[in-house]
């Protein structure tokens, strides 16, 4: 039995309601239904948490799966506020132990002291930009990806504490342009995909 961490970042701030990201979680929910030998956990960050409770998430699950909107280029705050939180009260307790250098040497090994090993991360992110703004030449993230752009920081973070990376998903144009359907669609498939190695039974 593989268990499952869904981290739904959505929140209700400002003209944003959280329902994009809603969507995205319950379309998680549908995909993972296909694997018979997983259990789910899920957390909400709009409904409260108990960062201790969710160290305990963390250390329980083989995978977790990140669903955050991005706003003025960065995590929401109250998703970033509980990745704060969440890590900080993880401190030798399974996220992490240090930051992995000694004092012998100081100037290298930074970023090995994780307690997360073996566990993996999926990341999927909304955006109101378009993914041409990503892809075209002369647009505004000068042909930069979202994974090794904006979300790079964020994928180190999970380095720091041993999750390996899984394939990203990115909505995009989602204030403008959604196609609900379609997009949810090709995220389905995404994550069948993406989860069809980790979660099938190996045939000997």
């Amino acid at each position: 039995m593989k268990k499952v961490l869904v981290i739904n970042g959505g929140q209700n701030f400002g003209h944003s309601g959280g329902k994009y990201n809603q969507t995205i979680a319950d379309n998680t929910l549908e995909a993972l239904k296909e694997f018979e030998n997983v259990e789910i956990k899920i957390s909400n960050i709009n409904e409260g948490y108990d960062e201790n409770e969710e160290v305990e998430k963390f250390v329980w699950a083989d995978f977790i799966i990140y669903h955050t909107p991005i706003w003025w280029f960065q995590l929401p705050n109250g998703f970033k506020k509980y990745i704060d939180e969440v890590f900080t009260a993880g401190h030798a307790k399974g996220i992490y132990m240090s930051d992995g250098r000694s004092s012998d040497n100081p100037k290298i090994n930074y970023g090995t002291g994780g307690m997360l090993g073996g566990r993996k991360y999926m990341l999927t992110t909304s955006w109101n930009a378009p993914e041409t703004a990503f892809t075209l030449p002369g647009e505004f993230f000068s042909e930069t990806s979202v994974d090794n752009g904006p979300l790079f920081g964020f994928h180190r973070m999970n380095a720091f504490v041993s999750l390996e990376k899984m394939d990203s998903f990115h909505f995009h144009d989602v204030e403008k342009n959604a196609n609900i359907d379609r997009d949810m669609k090709l995220y389905r498939e995404h994550v069948k995909t993406v989860f069809e190695k980790e979660l099938k039974p190996q045939l000997v």
